[in-house]
């Protein structure tokens, strides 16, 4: 997979990150996935371990994420992101860093800045 169809990966996921509609969240992912996130302390595994951190930092806190950049690292994609929300700061920035497994996510590391 080129890095222009990960970039586009990553465009959808985004999209469908701010439509809060958590099936089109997890369509993104391969079902044995992790999301690794140190910020809040947890790592989140398969769709229904991701479901619960989706829901509750980005549906729960009504989180806007917008892509500020990307840059391939390998195999992995780096994804810099700006968070609006209503949690306590209102605004942060972010990083994702991602893998992937055919057209589908099967890592993410994701930390704040």
């Amino acid at each position: 997979m080129s890095d222009k169809d990960r970039e586009a990966i990553i465009s959808e996921w985004v999209a469908a990150m701010n439509k809060r509609d958590t099936k089109d969240y997890l369509a993104h992912f391969t079902t044995d996935a992790v999301l690794d996130d140190p910020s809040v302390g947890e790592r989140f595994e398969g769709h229904e371990g991701i479901a619960d951190y989706y829901t509750r930092y980005f549906i729960g806190y009504n989180t806007t994420t917008r892509v500020v950049s990307t840059a391939p690292q390998g195999s992995q994609l780096h994804v810099v992101v700006d968070f609006t929300g209503d949690f306590p700061e209102g605004r942060t920035s972010g990083v994702f860093e991602v893998s992937f497994t055919g057209e589908k996510i099967s890592f993410v590391h994701a930390d704040l800045i």
